[in-house]
Parts: structure tokens; C-alpha cells; sequence
């Protein structure tokens, strides 16, 4: 079964964590300025950063908030062969009750910036997509529109599934770990779930995993879990679960 460039674009989005934001330089007009941020996805599906007040990219985006964040596979040997996305977007500073809801999120997939947020002067903002430029390879090149895909677990009820498997099911989150061939150097923690996977935290690296088929509720999310923690392989997106 062929996965559309939608959905191969997001999935590349949602499997990496980090990605070059460029920015409209305020020190050298007229010149694009790039730098790594790490990012996750809120509840809108558009990318979460946390950025400090005195950096470049933060006085660039003050400016103008026109920017892209480029996406591309981790670790690929030939980076010309493999999916790489650009998304254009608008950047935007979180204020109030927002705040909160984000740091929640963000503090789940790097645990180690609530030092960092409540030591110095950092914010949320959020890149809010305008277009979509993807690649998934020699030939395979994409104008998207309609790739942004809201979580319908986020908030609470995303908290909860993560909490209990965290809590109760270690064991099968080591099993999703071996499945999946993912580094065993340290313990995984489920961090996020969306209706199209998982997202384990392994030491400092994130990691997100494909349901075989989307979840729209939380009992299918249930369902997809507990065939995986009998499963003997991960299975392939597109196919049924069972």
C-alpha cells in the first residue's frame, strides 16, 4: 500500500526532533540565518520550540516571523536518498494559559530544559505552517498543504496513557524498545502518543514509532499497545492491526 507524500511528510516530522530553523538575519539584511533547534509537536501538530530571548534566531524572528524549519532522517548515509521536509511557516511567541500547556508538553520530550526555562530567559513559540516543500527521495519531490494533523489526545487524556503505561507497563515499553531495535543503553519512557504512533524517550534522544493503522480513540490506542506488546515485529503502517 502507497503512503501518501502527506502523511510520509508529517511522519517524517513527527520521527525527528530537531530540525535547522532559519530566520531573516537583523545583524546581516538580506542573508538567511540557520540554527539546530530541538522541537516537538504541540497539540495542533505544528512544531513546539524553546528559544532564549538573547539569541540570534529570537531577535531575527522579532523582526520577522517569516521562517522554515528544515527536517531531515537522522543518521542517513546518503541524505540525498532519503525524506527531507521544509516547512515554511510563521513563528509566534506563546503568551499566557498557553505557556503552561506547552511546557507541560515540551518538558515530557526534554526533560532537561525546565533548568534552563526557569533559569533564564526563554519562550515558547510555535512555527505555524504556511507550506510544505517535501522530498522522499531521487524524483519524489512535493508542494503540500495539508500536512499539519491535530492530536486528538492532547491534554489530559494524552497525560493519563502516558502516566499509566509509564507507571504500570515497563515491561511492554521494553518490548516496543526491542521490536523496534532502539538503543537499550538506558531505560524508554513514553513521552507522547498521536493517533498515528508513540514517542519514546531513551537517555537524550526521542523517538517516534508508527501505529499500523491510526487510533482515534483512546481504546484503539489501547488495542494498538497491547497487540504490540505480543507482537514479534513492528508492524509496517498501512496494515491491519491483530
Amino acid at each position: 500500500m502507497s503512503i501518501p507524500a502527506t502523511t510520509q511528510a508529517r511522519h517524517l516530522l513527527l520521527k525527528e526532533y530537531r530540525g535547522v530553523l532559519s530566520t531573516h538575519s537583523k545583524a546581516m539584511p538580506g542573508f538567511p540565518f540557520g540554527s539546530v533547534v530541538p522541537y516537538c509537536l504541540n497539540a495542533d501538530g505544528e512544531p513546539l520550540i524553546l528559544i532564549s530571548r538573547i539569541a540570534q534566531h529570537t531577535h531575527n524572528l522579532q523582526l520577522d516571523p517569516k521562517c522554515s524549519l528544515l527536517v531531515g532522517e537522522r543518521a542517513a548515509e546518503d541524505v540525498q536518498a532519503v525524506g527531507r521536509l521544509t516547512l515554511l511557516a510563521e513563528a509566534r511567541k506563546l503568551q499566557g494559559p498557553a505557556i503552561e500547556q506547552a511546557a507541560e508538553r515540551y518538558y515530557r520530550y526534554f526533560p532537561e530544559s525546565r533548568n534552563y526555562h526557569s533559569a533564564h530567559d526563554f519562550d515558547f513559540w510555535t512555527l505555524s505552517p504556511v507550506r510544505h516543500r517535501y522530498i522522499g527521495g531521487f524524483g519524489a519531490i512535493h508542494w503540500l498543504d495539508d500536512v499539519t494533523l491535530a492530536n486528538p489526545f492532547a491534554g489530559s487524556v494524552e497525560t493519563g496513557m502516558v502516566e499509566h503505561m509509564n507507571d504500570d507497563h515497563a515491561k511492554a515499553i521494553a518490548h516496543y524498545v526491542q521490536l523496534a531495535g532502539l538503543p537499550t543503553h538506558e531505560p524508554a519512557h513514553l513521552t507522547g502518543i498521536d493517533s498515528e504512533g508513540l514517542h519514546l524517550r531513551i537517555g537524550h534522544g526521542v523517538y517516534w514509532l508508527p501505529f499500523a493503522s491510526p487510533c482515534n480513540t483512546p481504546i484503539q490506542v489501547r488495542e494498538a499497545l497491547v497487540s504490540l506488546a505480543r507482537a514479534s515485529e513492528w508492524p509496517v503502517p498501512g496494515t491491519a492491526q491483530g
